[in-house]
């Protein structure tokens, strides 16, 4: 499925474009204006260097009040750029980008603009890896926008993918969702209840809006998309990584391990010890580690 059509993008070869950094507006099939940078591998073959490929390029989702210019997201974005070309991103909501953010459902329509300015570039293969929020929406994605030939998934009244159009391929060769959740309306920790607060009442959205530059939208789903729990048998075969820390404050073990379990046997799962929460605990070790795993899967 493609996020948006073929127009939107200039055709360009990865060689023409990978001198520098190109910062740039996408938009949505919802008709949003999303925020995007892309930046190209910046190392080469060389002995050392790690495995590197060109013709991938790995698109990031930053976590629930995140920004394309947060640290922890251009961190990991310099990490991986020694791997792959990358794609950064503000979902709906946040930093630059317009609208209200839904926290984790129609920002699977921003997922798939910044994977479909990926291919246009001409990066063949795109890798998706989410962190909290961004987890459950590169889960999402890569259910509902699946390889040609492969019939997509649909949600119920099919109201957060729209319809195909133009020939820009939306969908991520392979997936990894960091610290995510597995299934919706969790509170059962004291970060996840302030949480819904600040999603759920007017002075909560007063507090994301002002003191963390979060739009939040007011209205409740409906209906509710497909959880991440249900989205991981559908990604299969595409390949899947799930990576979830043992001090993560706002998702226990038991959301990652649901994960595992759902996708039967066809997903990879890292349980680190000491490791906390999203991108933000996401150190250049395990930065690296997953970039590895992403040129190579």
């Amino acid at each position: 499925m493609s996020s948006v059509s073929e127009s939107s993008f200039r055709s360009s070869s990865v060689h023409l474009i990978t001198p520098g950094t190109r910062r740039t507006t996408l938009r949505t099939d919802d008709g949003l204006t999303i925020e995007a940078v892309y930046e190209p591998c910046t190392t080469g073959s060389a002995p050392g260097a790690g495995s590197v490929d060109g013709t991938t390029a790995i698109v990031v989702a930053h976590g629930f009040t995140g920004s394309v210019d947060r640290p922890a997201v251009r961190r990991a974005a310099r990490v991986f750029a020694q791997r792959a070309a990358v794609i950064t991103f503000s979902f709906r909501g946040h930093g630059g980008s317009g609208g209200r953010s839904t926290v984790g459902d129609r920002e699977v329509l921003d997922l798939a603009a910044a994977v479909a300015w990926a291919r246009s570039l001409g990066h063949r293969r795109v890798v998706t890896v989410g962190f909290s929020m961004g987890g459950s929406v590169v889960l999402r994605h890569g259910a509902l926008y699946t390889s040609p030939g492969t019939a997509p998934a649909t949600e119920p009244h099919a109201r957060t993918v729209p319809a195909q159009r133009g020939r820009i391929e939306a969908h991520a060769d392979a997936v990894v969702a960091v610290s995510a959740p597995a299934r919706w309306y969790y509170r059962g920790t004291a970060p996840m209840r302030r949480l819904h607060w600040m999603v759920t009442r007017p002075a909560g959205r007063l507090v994301g809006r002002y003191g963390f530059r979060t739009r939040i939208d007011r209205n409740d789903w409906d209906p509710v998309p497909l959880s991440p729990v249900e989205a991981v048998p559908l990604i299969a075969p595409a390949p899947l990584l799930i990576v979830h820390g043992d001090q993560d404050p706002y998702f226990p073990l038991d959301h990652p391990r649901m994960l595992a379990d759902a996708a039967r046997g066809s997903a990879e799962l890292w349980l680190l010890r000491g490791m906390g929460h999203a991108e933000n605990a996401a150190d250049a070790s395990l930065l690296t580690r997953i970039a590895d795993w992403a040129v190579t899967e």
